[in-house]
């Protein structure tokens, strides 16, 4: 229960403070202005890496603050966002930026015990790197990978689309070997992401400033080297590389074209890869998608040649690497530009534009939304176990007040139903870990499916939506599909798993699903509060 805890916490934490900080940093001036080199046209508040920040860092200084790897952890992790905060009201100099990474890199050197010392197969056998040689490869490794998400944070839910598949990955890897402190700190961090991300895809209303990809930079390469690092893994120590790849990639490419240019490896430009995506004519959306799929390929390969040989591994990226820059090279030096096919912009993409404009699909798809979410949020609750007596009259008190407000038409039924169903979901589908496993098998694959179904519906819901505000389509479908389609189907250790991802996809799905819904409803919530208030009844029975 701490596992999935910690993700609900860590999701409703952020997902309550960050439009608190935006408000404050709107009233305060604590904006980032649109300039030449930004693609964003209006004054966006850039606070968002702190609301991610004690998002994650409560739950894990609640429930594992005696583990000496957390504990270096967040001090690291600390020093790196309070200097990112600075540098988000003050604009730090590079060398000040520098200090802060550099003590952040110190801490989990010597605090936390996390040294590349192994080069595996790239070494003589059994050879381990001097003391003095290791801490400083640490440092530098520690330092550059921080920069380099820093510097990928260029598109709306660009940094942290990366982020949130890096610590899926690494999350996964640690569950495989059972090191559960950095599988604890992966969730914490998903959780912080899913709920930043819901302000932060295009149009972002929210940024996460230097504080936030700072802080996930940071956490990607500790975690990933202290999983990989000493003599207690198997895992190769060349799957940091893989794992965080494309946005090293990124960066030492623009650093190079820098230099080869005569100038600073530190100034500015726009020849970062997303930046050179949309110069081909893809659209802001269409750039983060296609470089979440870059993404999500190394990602897979990670996993699947975790135990391969290191120079199977060295080879296969530098392939990998070659293959990208060949493309970005080529394109620019023929001036390409992405040819629009007419077939598809004319029957399909026109199409869809038809369809969206006429409301058919929006229609039909919403109206088998509206009924199927509640629904399955209600079998839910049929299905789950039952809770413990004060849970029930708990249950009973909230549907009580849910159906005062609504009798009342109060202005707080809104703010009380999504308090309501951010405590009610992680519980309900909780408690259904063991009923869904005893069901006939293919009722069981039917309910489970009904999840899959659902994501799908979020999709051509929010795609084909009319609304100008609220929860719309956006390159995190991408991630809600990864979750619904990958997680379930992981291959799981044993008879005694009990699914926690499983668990946590079903969560996150339904909380999506109700965004959805809420925002679709637009304040006609007397149907959705009455079923709410069935689901609430049903769990307490």
């Amino acid at each position: 229960m701490i596992f999935l805890s910690t993700l609900i916490i860590s999701l409703l934490i952020t997902i309550a403070l960050t439009p608190l900080f935006s408000s404050m940093a709107l009233r305060f001036q604590l904006v980032d202005l649109p300039n030449e080199r930004k693609v964003h046209q209006v004054p966006v508040p850039r606070v968002g890496g702190v609301a991610m920040a004690l998002g994650a860092f409560i739950p894990l200084a609640c429930w594992n603050f005696q583990d000496h790897f957390v504990r270096a952890y967040l001090l690291g992790a600390g020093v790196l966002v309070l200097f990112g905060a600075v540098d988000d009201l003050r604009e730090l100099s590079p060398r000040f930026k520098f200090l802060g990474q550099t003590a952040a890199a110190l801490c989990a050197v010597f605090v936390g015990g996390i040294r590349i010392s192994s080069l595996g197969m790239l070494a003589p056998e059994n050879y381990l790197l001097p003391e003095p040689a290791s801490v400083l490869l640490t440092v530098l490794a520690i330092v550059g990978v921080t920069n380099a998400i820093n510097l990928s944070d260029g598109l709306d839910g660009l940094a942290g689309g990366i982020c949130l598949l890096i610590f899926a990955g690494i999350g996964y890897l640690s569950y495989l070997v059972a090191d559960y402190t950095a599988g604890l700190i992966c969730l914490a961090l998903g959780g912080a992401l899913f709920g930043f991300l819901r302000f932060n895809t295009h149009p972002a209303s929210v940024f996460m400033g230097d504080s936030g990809s700072q802080f996930l930079g940071f956490s990607a390469i500790v975690l990933s080297l202290g999983l990989t690092q000493g003599s207690a893994t198997a895992l190769s120590p060349l799957l940091p590389l893989i794992l965080l790849g494309f946005p090293i990639l990124d960066t030492l490419t623009v650093m190079a074209t820098r230099i080869s240019h005569g100038r600073s490896p530190f100034s500015a430009d726009k020849n970062h890869f997303h930046h050179n995506l949309m110069a081909l004519g893809f659209l802001h959306p269409e750039s983060v998608l296609i470089i979440y799929v870059f993404q999500t390929m190394l990602l897979l390969a990670a996993v699947a040649l975790r135990f391969y040989s290191d120079w199977t591994l060295l080879l296969g990226y530098l392939v990998f690497s070659l293959l990208v820059l060949t493309g970005f090279a080529r394109a620019a030096r023929t001036r390409s530009t992405v040819r629009r096919f007419e077939f598809f912009d004319a029957k399909i993409a026109g199409r869809l534009r038809l369809l969206k404009s006429e409301g058919v699909v929006i229609r039909y798809s919403f109206r088998l939304f509206e009924t199927a979410v509640p629904l399955l949020l209600l079998i839910t609750c049929l299905v789950a176990q039952r809770p413990a007596v004060y849970l029930s009259v708990i249950c009973l008190v909230s549907c009580a007040a849910v159906l005062a407000a609504c009798r009342l038409k109060s202005a707080w039924l809104p703010g009380l139903l999504r308090f309501l169903l951010y405590l009610l979901i992680p519980f309900s589908v909780y408690l259904t870990r063991e009923p869904v496993a005893h069901l006939e098998d293919g009722i069981a694959a039917l309910y489970n499916g009904s999840f899959g179904a659902v994501a799908v519906l979020i999709i051509l819901v929010s795609k084909f939506s009319r609304r100008k505000s609220g929860f719309r389509s956006s390159p995190m479908d991408f991630l809600i599909c990864i979750l619904a389609l990958v997680v379930p189907n992981l291959p799981s250790q044993g008879a005694g798993d009990v699914g926690v991802g499983v668990v946590a996809a079903k969560i996150l799905l339904l909380y999506f699903s109700f965004e959805v819904l809420q925002a679709e409803m637009r304040g006609e919530l007397k149907r959705f509060a009455l079923w709410t208030a069935a689901s609430l009844v049903a769990l307490a029975f």
